[in-house]
């Protein structure tokens, strides 16, 4: 039962099927050749990513540096839509995939004049 490192992790060794999920025991059993592997055919599953997110702060100094940068700029694509609050006819927006996948996706509308913000399900 000697695990080769250049297999797949997640792979059968002998018979290249898809492994089950590990469970409790710390021992799994292929379902197409039933010979039974340690975890190590799973290999090293950590995976690391970074998020970054815009800083509120940044775009705070920004407008500071420049006043007319707040009026009618743009957060992604721009719209003619009406604003509810303030009757701007121009909205920039946004689109999320929030709910399951058979349903359609979530339009976030950002007023391009005062910032307010609102969704709607498509």
């Amino acid at each position: 039962m000697d695990f080769n490192s250049s297999i797949t992790p997640g792979f059968c060794p002998d018979c290249g099927s898809i492994l089950p999920l590990l469970r409790m025991t710390g021992n799994v059993t292929c379902y197409n050749c039933h010979k039974s592997y340690n975890e190590a055919v799973f290999g090293t599953m950590e995976v690391g990513y970074t998020i970054q997110f815009n800083s509120y702060e940044n775009k705070k100094s920004d407008q500071q540096d420049n006043p007319n940068s707040g009026v009618d700029e743009a957060d992604g694509p721009v719209v003619s839509r009406r604003c509810p609050k303030c009757s701007n006819d121009k909205m920039s927006y946004a689109t999320l995939q929030l709910r399951s996948a058979d349903e359609g996706q979530t339009v976030f509308f950002t007023c391009t004049k005062c910032k307010f913000k609102e969704s709607e399900n498509s």
